[in-house]
């Protein structure tokens, strides 16, 4: 079996509630240019559709967006829909909103939790669909999410949202979310070399939950202002020698590997990355090879 014929379901399945998905995913953040959001050069939108389209043929069936992801000009949700819609019955959607940004990509102030509602509205145009299957609230900083995620709530209530997840919390942001309604994810920064305490505390309860856990930049590459740090690449680098991998590709194992209620979600303008990406949903790293990452993840604590 080569890359180019190993599609997601390699890499096992989780349910976002009820809505069974591949643990490897798509994140949709690069579609829009090669650095995060109006930074870097424009994407060329064929080439980023046909990202699209070939992860769906892989068997992609979990793409993470969100309306704040455009560049001068191009719009992730736009070319998710140009690209998929009409969308297939089994692909589930992930959006997230709290941040939010002006027609000229300036970053303005959290949103009110009474805004909320004209974002989850501006994502259903963009995507075409008249209810998102999952949105996150993205923390900005706040001590309490009571308030933003009651809204969430709300417009789960009336038809609007499907599921519910957290971005960028802790601990006691997943208890008061739970304290109001279902949470089937939570999305925060977790990345091999980047050991957070905090971030391992939510893996561990997010498993014990039974709520997806979902790393952001976890295979950030070796450049841009989100990269991942790279003191320890010797290690990866000889781990994927040995597998006749990429780098990136350990890094989606090792993630994968982190427990079955963790969801992958390189984000990629290539769609020959891509295709990597999925392929390394097939890798399957040894109990030696894990320790040897498990200890690059541990070391500076």
């Amino acid at each position: 079996m080569t890359a180019d014929t190993i599609t997601a379901d390699a890499s096992g399945t989780w349910e976002l509630g009820d809505l069974p998905v591949h643990r490897i995913g798509l994140g949709a953040m690069r579609l829009t240019g090669s650095a995060a959001f109006h930074l870097g050069t424009p994407s060329d939108r064929e080439r980023s559709i046909a990202v699209l389209r070939r992860a769906v043929e892989l068997g992609v069936n979990h793409i993470d967006t969100a309306a704040f992801y455009f560049s001068a000009t191009r719009s992730a949700n736009e070319l998710i829909n140009t690209a998929l819609a009409p969308y297939a019955d089994d692909l589930v959607i992930t959006t997230k909103v709290g941040p939010f940004r002006d027609y000229h990509g300036e970053w303005g102030a959290s949103a009110r939790p009474d805004q909320l509602r004209g974002h989850v509205e501006e994502n259903l145009r963009q995507l075409g669909r008249d209810h998102l299957d999952v949105v996150n609230l993205r923390r900005m900083r706040q001590d309490s999410i009571a308030e933003h995620f009651g809204a969430l709530a709300e417009l789960r209530e009336a038809g609007l949202i499907r599921h519910l997840g957290i971005s960028g919390v802790e601990p006691r942001h997943l208890a008061e979310a739970l304290e109001i309604a279902p949470v089937v994810c939570v999305q925060n920064r977790y990345a091999l070399d980047r050991p957070d305490p905090v971030d391992d505390e939510m893996l561990r309860l997010c498993g014990e939950h039974g709520i997806a856990f979902v790393p952001f930049f976890a295979v950030a590459g070796e450049a841009g202002p989100q990269a991942a740090p790279d003191t320890h690449g010797d290690e990866v680098r000889s781990i994927a020698q040995a597998h006749g991998a990429t780098p990136a590709q350990i890094r989606i194992a090792w993630t994968l590997h982190q427990g079955p209620h963790v969801l992958a979600i390189p984000g990629t303008g290539n769609p020959a990355h891509v295709t990597q990406n999925i392929a390394a949903g097939a890798l399957h790293l040894t109990p030696e090879e894990l320790a040897r990452l498990n200890a690059v993840h541990d070391a500076d604590r």
